[in-house]
């Protein structure tokens, strides 16, 4: 579909970008309440865009049998697949000519799958003096399917942990490696302890992401103790919300990086060191054909610099 196809389409079926936006969100989410609160809209906003497109288009574009998550359609999947790549070009084209009248030539989009931007401002500040024609945009990464933003051009480069092992990506210079850290209900058995060891926690259930590479996965959550002790996954995640959600009712027990302790502060959530993990790095990662100057220019900024000391 052209984008003077999308504006056909907006036409005939009365769709206005946010509309779109929310669609192609919901899509993605397949949740209304995490795509309201993701574009900063209400939940009843969503559900009456999506009902205005229904009706216009004469078909369902979601199946909401299941209360707790909806499912795409084929009419839904067919619309998502026509819409995404040239819904991002017009929204990235208007950027474009925004950003040019303000003498900025290229936008850098960074996806974090840690949530410490602000321990990496060094990283983030040098590249911006630097470079003051380009324009740095951070962005939180989803871990579901974590690599496919990269591969559909919607990020240049992902903070990510190690190893990723993609033909298709590079492996750029290590950003921060952290030592890990065990999230558990305030009234857990394990709070009587002043720290744990893998083995200690093999006895509790752990969350699964199995859209996620295993060997990616597993470096994060192994699948046995040294000692050859099964570490057990339960319930699939998508989202950081649900991970604590199940934590804190103490369905699960979830090993986090220890800026956790810092950024995600709960009153239901304890944090307990893990004394036998070695730290987790995260490095830049970039889809190999998709490399540009600015990726390169981010690259050479974090090797200049080297890794940062995350405070514990």
């Amino acid at each position: 579909m052209s984008r003077d196809g999308l504006a056909e389409l907006q036409i005939e079926a009365g769709m206005e970008l946010r509309d779109i936006e929310i669609f192609l969100t919901l899509a993605e989410e397949l949740h209304f309440g995490r795509t309201a609160q993701r574009l900063h809209v209400s939940q009843a906003r969503v559900s009456q865009a999506i009902n205005q497109q229904e009706r216009r288009l004469g078909g369902a574009l979601f199946d909401r049998s299941n209360r707790r998550q909806v499912r795409l359609t084929a009419l839904g999947r067919q619309l998502r697949d026509d819409l995404r790549p040239v819904y991002t070009g017009l929204r990235d084209s208007l950027e474009r000519a925004r950003l040019a009248a303000r003498g900025i030539t290229h936008i850098l989009q960074v996806g974090m799958l840690p949530i410490n931007a602000y321990d990496l401002r060094p990283f983030w500040d040098t590249f911006r003096t630097r470079h003051p024609e380009w324009q740095l945009r951070l962005q939180q990464a989803p871990f579901v399917d974590p690599f496919a933003a990269l591969r559909r051009r919607e990020i240049d480069v992902l903070v990510a942990w190690l190893p990723v092992e993609e033909p298709d990506l590079t492996v750029g210079p290590t950003l921060f490696a952290e030592p890990r850290v065990l999230a558990v209900p305030t009234d857990h058995e394990l709070t009587q302890r002043t720290s744990v060891s893998l083995e200690a926690i093999s006895h509790f259930q752990h969350v699964n992401v199995p859209t996620a590479p295993n060997y990616w996965y597993d470096s994060y959550i192994p699948t046995h103790t040294r000692a050859g002790s099964l570490i057990e996954r339960g319930p699939a995640v998508r989202a950081v919300e649900d991970i604590f959600t199940l934590t804190s009712t103490g369905e699960v027990v979830t090993l986090f990086p220890s800026h956790m302790t810092r950024y995600s502060v709960r009153p239901d959530i304890a944090y307990l060191p893990v004394r036998d993990m070695s730290a987790l790095p995260y490095a830049l990662v970039w889809h190999t054909e998709s490399e540009t100057e600015p990726i390169r220019a981010l690259a050479r900024t974090a090797r200049d610099l080297g890794p940062v000391e995350t405070r514990r």
